[in-house]
């Protein structure tokens, strides 16, 4: 089967799959009420909206992955490469940590899990982990591409683990950040597989795993979208957006240039940014905020500085559309790398 033809069935089964199980699971997660917990400091509306909605709704793109990578990918893998399963794993023991948060949400009927320093310590544990092992294989090394120029950067060993920690850790974070309203990380986080994707198109079989990886997850999340586009059905939870995280984190540096994350990622910045300026400057301040509410998708759903309030569906086509952008552009900067 040709690289081409791999990467469209991982794609189509990954769709196929998730579709078909999300009318079989989120009918089970309803008689199981496991039932998204709204915050008490978001608007006003969401609690009258999304009341009763249920979430962990992740596990139906992380099964279609599976299938997917199994059965495509199983040809790969017996020709001695494991990227896409790597990766998966990897990305997998991410939405493990989502899957526990989720669980003490519901569990306690609170919008509070896992305390912030024990997700924080298994995300660390997990990335360095990570990275020890794709350094051990040969996948990854310690010298940094530069998309903008083309150019390299070695760093020392120590210091490289140290900023693959660093960026894995906040790609995961950020993704989970941008998971706020309705379909939101699911449509801005397409624009970034379809990038992974094409770059195997043009980088040829060299990267077929990773292509096969990113083919399934741009599938298994367009599927799952069926379901969570607004008004939705259910959410992903910090078990989908966990595991999208430490995915695209993960692809990243399994094609070697996790810096790419700068541009590809602006949307998980630009949310994760006004999250970081609005907690310091109303510290700074003693109560003044810059944003009406963090992060920015509230901001401008309330009305932001003009006025306008933005509907959930128009927050979606905006952020997806600035995302697309920001692939087309990442991707004219390093088709021609290899």
């Amino acid at each position: 089967m040709s690289m081409i033809l791999k990467m469209s069935a991982a794609f189509v089964i990954a769709l196929v799959v998730s579709t078909l199980f999300g009318r079989i699971y989120i009918p089970w997660l309803h008689r199981q009420r496991a039932e998204q917990p709204i915050k008490g400091n978001g608007p006003e509306w969401h609690k009258k909206t999304k009341k009763g909605t249920p979430t962990m709704g992740g596990v139906m793109f992380i099964f279609a992955v599976a299938v997917s990578i199994l059965t495509v990918g199983f040809s790969t893998m017996m020709q001695g490469e494991f990227a896409h399963l790597f990766v998966f794993v990897f990305a997998l023991v991410f939405g493990a940590i989502g899957l526990l948060d989720d669980w003490e949400k519901i569990k306690n009927r609170q919008n509070t899990g896992l305390s912030a320093r024990m997700k924080f310590l298994l995300q660390l544990a997990a990335a360095l982990a990570f990275v020890v092992l794709m350094r051990n294989i040969g996948l990854i090394n310690t010298e940094l591409y530069l998309p903008w120029n083309g150019g390299t950067l070695r760093l020392p060993e120590w210091l490289y683990f140290v900023f693959a920690a660093f960026v894995i850790v906040g790609t995961v974070n950020a993704v989970n950040i941008t998971d706020g309203i309705d379909g939101l990380v699911s449509g801005t986080s397409l624009p970034v597989c379809l990038f992974f994707a094409c770059l195997t198109f043009s980088w040829g079989e060299r990267y077929l795993a990773q292509g096969i990886f990113a083919s399934a997850l741009l599938g298994g999340l367009m599927g799952f979208l069926v379901y969570n586009f607004n008004p939705a059905k259910v959410f992903m939870g910090d078990t989908g957006s966990l595991f999208l995280g430490g995915a695209i984190a993960a692809l990243a540096f399994v094609y070697d240039m996790p810096l790419i994350l700068l541009s590809i990622g602006i949307i998980y910045i630009i949310e994760t940014l006004s999250d970081i300026i609005q907690v310091g400057y109303f510290k700074l301040s003693h109560g003044k905020r810059v944003f009406k509410m963090a992060p920015f998708h509230h901001h401008l759903e309330m009305g932001g500085w003009t006025g306008k309030r933005w509907k959930e569906k128009e927050l979606f086509f905006l952020f997806t559309g600035i995302s697309l952008l920001a692939a087309i552009i990442s991707f004219l900067w390093v088709y021609r790398r290899f």
